[in-house]
């Protein structure tokens, strides 16, 4: 069995796209913010990268890294369902800091919705610590699909 991670580029968007249909990645936004279009520009912009994990040449997970310039962010950190419970989402939560490392963040976060236990106990398996429980997630939208 290979595996390998690599950048995913447009050119993966309809399998990207599947993927995260299959791991069930409720905020999905395919006529907004992850449009083919959006997705471009994302990774256009220099401050985000797709990474997706292949076992023998099937996308199996993926992570978004993205930053601020001062703060990197994991987000859309998903996993096939058949795929899960062998490593493969914390291996990808470790290449999106080593990418951000490499951008200069000296610090990574990520934003794990309530409904997610599992998310939660990936990332704090990881390391990572809820500085503040009643910390409120708040957005102001142009639409639904953003």
């Amino acid at each position: 069995m290979t595996e390998t991670i690599r950048l995913l580029t447009t050119e993966d968007y309809d399998t990207l796209l599947d993927l995260w249909r299959r791991a069930g990645l409720h905020s999905l936004r395919p006529k907004g913010r992850d449009s083919r279009e959006a997705i471009a520009r994302q990774l256009e912009s220099g401050v985000a990268a797709l990474l997706g994990l292949e076992v023998d040449g099937r996308l199996v997970g993926v992570v978004l890294a993205t930053h601020d310039s001062r703060k990197g962010w994991i987000n859309r950190l998903a996993v096939d369902p058949a795929y899960r419970r062998r490593g493969y989402g914390l291996r990808l939560v470790e290449a999106a800091e080593r990418w951000l490392r490499d951008q200069g963040m000296q610090i990574t976060a990520a934003l794990v919705e309530s409904d997610n236990p599992a998310s939660l106990a990936l990332f704090r398996k990881a390391g990572y610590v809820e500085i503040d429980p009643g910390i409120h997630y708040l957005t102001k939208r142009e639409s639904p699909e953003v």
